[in-house]
Parts: C-alpha cells; sequence; structure tokens
C-alpha cells in the first residue's frame, strides 16, 4: 500500500521557483552584457570601414596611424554616447516619477528649449563658434530654465501639473525666440542646424571631461532619490506618513533631471525621446519600483543610442546620419504606439 508523502516533504524536494527580483537582477546583468557589446560595435564599426586589426592596434597602441586616429575619435564618441544616454534616461526616468506622468521627457519642463535658447544665444549675439563654448551656455540655459520651472510651478508649493504647465509654457515661449533669431541671422542658423539635430560625431576628449562632473553627480543624486519618489507616487498623505519630504524630494528631482539633461544636451545637442521612450518600456517588465527602474534606464538608455549612431553611420556611408534625426524617426511611432495602448487601457 502507498502512501503519500507529507506536505512539508513535497514542498522541501520541490524546486523553488526563481523570484522575481532574481529575475530583475538577471536582467540587469543581461542588459549589461548587450551594452558592452553595443559599445563594443560602436568602436569597432563606422562610416570609414576598418579591419579588426586596425581596431585592435588602435585601442591598446600609440602609432599614430590612420586607423587609430579613427579608433581614438569613436572611442570618444561612444564614451559620450554611454554618458549621455545614461543620463537622459535618468532624467526622464525621475521627471515621469516627478510629474506622475509616465510619457512625460526632459523636454516637458523646458531643460531642452533652455539650452537651445542659451546657445543661439552665445553663437549670435556673442560669437561663440567652438563645441566647448556651447557646452557652457547650454548648461547654463538649462540649469536657469530648470530654475525658473521651479519658481513658477509654486517652489516649495510645487504639484506636478504646475510644473508640467510651467515647462511647456517657457517651452513655447523660447523656441520661438529661437526661431526668430535663426531666421534673422542665417550665419547662426548654418551653426546651429548641425547642433540642433543631436549627434555624437563631435565628441572629444575635452567635450567628455568637461560634462562628467556634472553626469556623474546628477546620476548619483538620481538613484539615491528612487525611495522617496517610490513613497510619492503612493500619493503625497502617504509619503508624509512613510516620512518622505515632498518639498525636498521634489527640488532634489528637478536638479538632477536638470544637470543630467542641461549636460547631456549641452553635449551632444537636443536628442528627443530617448528619455522618454526607456523608462516607459522598462517599466512594462520591472513594475513600478524606481530601485529597477532607474538602473535599468541608465544601463539600456546608452544601448539605444550608441545603437541608433551606428545604425547612423552604415546607412548613408560614406557620410553619416546623426542620432537625433534616428531616435526622432524611432520614437515618434514608439510615442503613438504608447499613448493608445494608454488610452486603450483606460476605457
Amino acid at each position: 500500500m502507498l502512501v503519500d508523502s507529507p506536505p512539508e516533504q513535497c514542498a522541501e524536494t520541490a524546486p523553488a521557483p526563481p523570484t522575481r527580483r532574481a529575475i530583475r537582477a538577471f536582467g540587469l546583468l543581461i542588459s549589461v552584457a548587450i551594452l558592452v557589446a553595443v559599445a563594443l560595435a560602436s568602436i569597432a564599426v563606422g562610416a570609414k570601414e576598418l579591419s579588426l586589426d586596425q581596431v585592435w592596434h588602435g585601442l591598446f597602441e600609440d602609432s599614430g596611424t590612420y586607423g587609430d586616429v579613427v579608433v581614438a575619435e569613436r572611442l570618444s564618441r561612444t564614451l559620450l554616447g554611454l554618458l549621455a544616454g545614461a543620463a537622459l534616461g535618468l532624467s526622464g526616468a525621475v521627471l515621469q516619477a516627478l510629474t506622475r506622468n509616465p510619457l512625460a521627457d526632459p523636454g516637458l519642463l523646458g531643460i531642452n528649449a533652455g539650452a537651445s535658447a542659451a546657445v543661439v544665444t552665445a553663437i549670435t549675439f556673442l560669437g561663440v563658434t567652438s563645441l566647448s563654448g556651447y557646452v557652457w551656455f547650454a548648461f547654463f540655459g538649462a540649469a536657469a530654465v530648470g530654475a525658473l520651472v521651479w519658481f513658477l510651478g509654486g517652489s516649495r508649493g510645487a504639484t506636478p501639473v504646475r510644473l508640467a504647465l510651467a515647462g511647456t509654457a517657457i517651452s513655447a515661449a523660447l523656441y520661438g525666440y529661437l526661431q526668430a533669431v535663426m531666421i534673422m541671422d542665417d550665419a547662426a542658423l548654418g551653426r546651429m542646424r548641425f547642433w540642433t539635430v543631436g549627434s555624437l560625431s563631435s565628441a572629444d576628449d575635452s567635450t567628455v571631461t568637461q560634462v562628467l562632473p556634472f553626469l556623474a553627480a546628477g546620476m548619483i543624486l538620481a538613484l539615491a532619490l528612487a525611495r522617496p519618489l517610490n513613497a510619492m507616487a503612493m500619493g503625497d498623505d502617504t509619503a508624509k506618513a512613510l516620512g518622505a519630504n515632498l518639498n525636498r524630494t521634489r527640488a532634489l528631482s528637478m536638479l538632477a533631471a536638470t544637470v543630467l539633461c542641461g549636460a547631456a544636451t549641452a553635449a551632444c545637442g537636443p536628442i528627443v525621446f530617448v528619455g522618454l521612450m526607456v523608462p516607459h518600456v522598462v517599466r512594462s517588465f520591472t513594475g513600478p519600483d524606481l530601485r529597477w527602474i532607474l538602473p535599468y534606464a541608465a544601463i539600456l538608455s546608452p544601448v539605444l543610442l550608441l545603437g541608433a549612431d551606428v545604425i547612423g553611420r552604415i546607412v548613408a556611408r560614406p557620410s553619416e546620419l546623426q542620432v537625433g534625426i534616428l531616435t526622432a524617426l524611432l520614437g515618434g511611432p514608439v510615442f503613438i504606439f504608447l499613448v493608445r495602448r494608454r488610452r486603450t487601457a483606460q476605457l
């Protein structure tokens, strides 16, 4: 006569299912591996065809050949793509949490518009012509607009709706100023045309060095805000009950988003949709927990940016298609899909 095993023994012998936390951690490792592969492709593949031997020598030997020079340029370009992509992804995720709008992006608060207006002002009225000059004007323009949005949004009494409305109004005014100046000054139009598209092709060591401190500080601050932003997502009253300081969290979130997006925009120009698409897609498989959304966004956003940059170098050989064009072409249909899916879910 067979006797069934006690339930306790069955529970002990059955393999434990993987926890969601373990699955997320494994997915994060896979994302890192994908990022490494895309970064290597960014160094090895370009508008100018190089052999793997030339790429190897360019990375690890300093012989001064043509291939070495090209690889050095690609290395700076890849580093900037890694930093700028992570910055745009993190800033988008923080702003979506801050405004409680999963379709928000860094442009919502006027940060891109502030950087662009500062650059066109520097070109037209101050005669700035170098990328190293653009970086500082663009960064301070973004910072000034971020502070203005925070002030107009109510400062300590700021709410997500007020911040979004203030950012939209300022963006409209600044883009009007931008178009007026560019129409009146043909030289400014010619110099701005390349920067406003959004590109990594002008990256060099000095550009990376200039924006690195700001990006590093912004990334650390954004990652540190995961817990208080999680609390705010449950509502202001619940967040207060959990001990979250709403005013401080909103102020620091604005600061982190402004520093990250401002520095990335200063170095690369206004690249759209990266900060919108990646956090939104990440949220679909991580859930609403920002402790996972932020790291995933910081890793997968550079995958999108560098991947688009590599494609742009290949499809238009021997010329290049700038990365800002490709992210816009990809982001438009994706944005429409996300809006339609969100609308369907609400019905």
